[in-house]
């Protein structure tokens, strides 16, 4: 962090405590995590945070072109938080084969898009063959594209379904193509809480072991928590540090992202959600707690775009990407558009005061040419 002692005007002593430690290097503990979702200045929260974050990334906060295809809604597990899941009997259910998940991307990679994202409900009928056949498709169709594909909870379905260990499972993934698994399905880890939200889904446990397989197997993953339903601030500390935990062994996760609760449409529509200051404050506690995992992403699709763009200055470094589809979220009743522009993401990172960096999955940046659709990698 620096030698320099910096000094925090109108901090609580408790801040002023935790800063203290941040000076000295020192890791924060459960009880720091605890103190900081009960501090009540905001800014001097965010603040901290935000100093983290510039000593991390400087001024450089990141966005992606990406494609975001859902290639079921139809799920055994039926889950009281989502409001996307369907039945095979349901009016809507839906199924696309791989081919037609190639052709849904199709027109976002000629348009530009760097990172294919796949992810939808466990289908009662989708095995392994059938994963390992997208991710395949969409390598041979587009071999330049990063694929982030498949949660931890699809792959131990299609696991299961195939009678095959998780980590055969993900071994056939990656050669077919596989970049990256996505950080979805992790929610709370805390077993009362899935009792609750989500009890048909795997355990928090079986969600850290295939992330921590996918690390071994050389695949990096992202984590997410979903916050703001029946969970506690104790709770969701307990969550980062469990991810720090499996960090600090693999070094495998490249981003955290905080998911704030859309409780319409869902079993939980009673719940009123998080609130503005929540969805700041958990941001700002994820970064100075998570002092291993390199990126804090802002999804803008939850939290929108105005908000997404105050938490750059709330320890994240990220925006997320133009997405072009999003049907989950919007499935619960969110309100943001389902995709902006690479240009719209940008004006939103110079408009909090930083430097917009084009990006792929792994944080490789991208260099265009003077088509939006041209574009290299730049190794760093």
């Amino acid at each position: 962090m620096g030698a320099a002692r910096v000094v925090w005007y109108n901090m609580t002593t408790l801040l002023d405590t935790i800063a203290a430690k941040l000076d000295a290097g020192e890791r924060l503990s459960r009880s720091d995590g605890l103190a900081l979702f009960e501090a009540d200045d905001l800014l001097a929260l965010g603040a901290l945070a935000d100093r983290v974050r510039r000593s991390r990334h400087g001024r450089r906060a990141y966005y992606i072109a990406n494609a975001h295809v859902n290639n079921t809604n139809i799920c055994v597990n039926r889950c009281g938080l989502c409001a996307f899941w369907a039945a095979p009997e349901d009016s809507g259910a839906y199924l696309l084969a791989p081919e037609e998940v190639v052709e849904r991307a199709r027109p976002d990679v000629e348009a530009g898009a760097t990172e294919i994202h796949v992810v939808g409900g466990c289908h009662p009928d989708l095995d392994l063959v059938y994963c390992v056949d997208l991710v395949r498709g969409l390598r041979q169709a587009f071999p330049a594209v990063c694929i982030q594909a498949l949660t931890a909870v699809e792959v131990a379905h299609a696991a299961r379904r195939s009678g095959v260990p998780v980590e055969a499972a993900l071994a056939q993934l990656k050669e077919a193509g596989l970049t990256g698994l996505p950080g979805g399905g992790a929610e709370i880890f805390d077993p009362k809480v899935r009792a609750r939200i989500c009890a048909s889904k795997i355990s928090g446990d079986e969600w850290l072991a295939v992330h921590r397989t996918a690390h071994r197997l050389g695949i990096p993953t992202n984590a997410t928590m979903l916050y703001g339903h029946v969970e506690t601030p104790a709770d969701r500390v307990d969550h980062m540090l469990r991810l720090r935990d499996l960090q600090d062994d693999t070094g495998g996760i490249l981003a955290f992202i905080a998911l704030p609760f859309h409780p319409e449409g869902t079993a939980l529509a009673d719940l009123p959600g998080p609130t503005a200051v929540d969805d700041l404050k958990t941001m700002a506690v994820a970064r100075l707690l998570l002092d291993n995992v390199p990126h804090m992403k802002a999804f803008w699709i939850m939290l929108g775009p105005d908000l997404a763009q105050v938490a750059l200055r709330f320890g994240a470094d990220d925006i997320n990407g133009t997405v072009v589809r999003e049907e989950i979220t919007h499935a619960a009743g969110a309100r943001t558009p389902e995709g902006l522009t690479a240009r719209d993401l940008a004006a939103l990172v110079r408009g909090a005061g930083c430097e917009p960096v084009e990006r792929d999955t792994l944080y490789r940046r991208i260099a265009r040419g003077p088509q939006r659709h041209q574009w290299r990698r730049i190794s760093e």
